[in-house]
């Protein structure tokens, strides 16, 4: 008879543990009784906050690791022995790339290369899961993106994010191990950082209303995308890791709205007519940019049994509450 004391716990590895997602991954895992191990650049009390603020400090281990650094990559294997790693660590925004789109190439690319070849070289059978992204996709237009739909991106997080997704093919394919991309659509939190519009639109809502700040100045507003509640994204990541066999799959809501939608609904819940308040500045436009992004999430809802539940209006209203 086997003792229960003596089954090994499941452990994890959270390449950006300390970002929106890292942050709730871990703290999922930790409910399943996982033992967790996360990484970050810099372990330093500001990169901590998003583990600070889900009571996370203390429950699991913290790594600093390089990703673009493969020997960095595999003293973490080697330390924490995981059975799951997920590479969540690639610089996010598709804003700052356009400024920094080495850095960005690098990050999403080689950092995911670097875990691929680690896991390859493993002793234990590894699962891993790349962070993926609807922006391999670039405009939709008026059709729904599914796993077919041709890659078209039009950013260099984009493309950084497209070599990711091949990496993981070529290894999957190539060398038989346990690997898949999550296709991400836009997923938000309070953990969002204010670089991103949607927290930077929920902060500024807060201060209009409490009459500190008197106007928010936005580029486009017609953008259209599908937006989702991260915390219910991270049940996605961890049941495509469960599967038996690997396969790329698109987490999102399958409703796409407008930024402008976006915008109304979060004054309106203050009781503030948006109109009165924002500027449009072209400007601020970035030199080239996605403007419909849709999706069709239906083969990730068939084969993992899992459905998102907060739409847009929800996360809203969530986001705000937090503040």
């Amino acid at each position: 008879m086997i003792s229960l004391s003596s089954i090994r716990a499941r452990r994890a590895l959270i390449f950006g543990v300390t970002g929106q997602d890292g942050s709730y991954l871990a703290s999922s895992l930790l409910e399943k009784g996982y033992v967790v191990w996360g990484t970050s650049r810099v372990n330093s009390e500001s990169t901590l906050d998003n583990l600070r603020r889900l009571n996370l400090i203390g429950r699991l281990n913290l790594l600093t690791v390089e990703p673009t650094d493969i020997e960095s990559v595999q003293r973490a294997f080697s330390e924490a022995e995981p059975d799951e790693v997920y590479y969540l660590s690639g610089q996010s925004s598709v804003a700052i790339s356009f400024q920094r789109p080495a850095e960005t190439l690098q990050s999403n690319a080689i950092g995911l290369l670097n875990v691929l070849e680690a896991g390859r070289l493993s002793s234990r059978a590894v699962r891993i899961y790349n962070a993926g992204s609807s922006e391999i996709y670039g405009d939709t237009g008026k059709q729904e993106a599914t796993e077919s739909t041709p890659f078209n991106p039009c950013s260099p997080y984009g493309v950084a994010k497209l070599s990711a997704y091949w990496l993981v093919k070529h290894y999957r394919n190539a060398h038989q191990i346990y690997a898949c991309t999550g296709i991400l659509f836009n997923h938000e939190s309070p953990l969002r950082p204010e670089r991103f519009v949607t927290q930077k639109i929920i902060r500024a809502v807060k201060k209009i209303s409490e009459g500190s700040m008197d106007r928010l100045t936005l580029g486009r507003t017609d953008i259209i995308r599908d937006w989702g509640w991260a915390p219910e994204y991270v049940e996605g990541m961890w049941a495509m890791l469960q599967l038996d066999e690997p396969v790329d799959l698109i987490i999102a809501t399958g409703e796409s709205h407008s930024l402008g939608e976006f915008i109304s609904h979060a004054f309106a819940i203050l009781g503030l007519d948006w109109q009165r308040y924002i500027v449009e500045d072209l400007s601020l436009s970035r030199p080239t940019d996605l403007i419909v992004s849709r999706a069709n999430p239906s083969k990730a809802l068939g084969i993992l049994g899992w459905a998102p539940t907060v739409r847009m209006h929800r996360v809203i209203e969530l986001m705000l509450k937090d503040l």
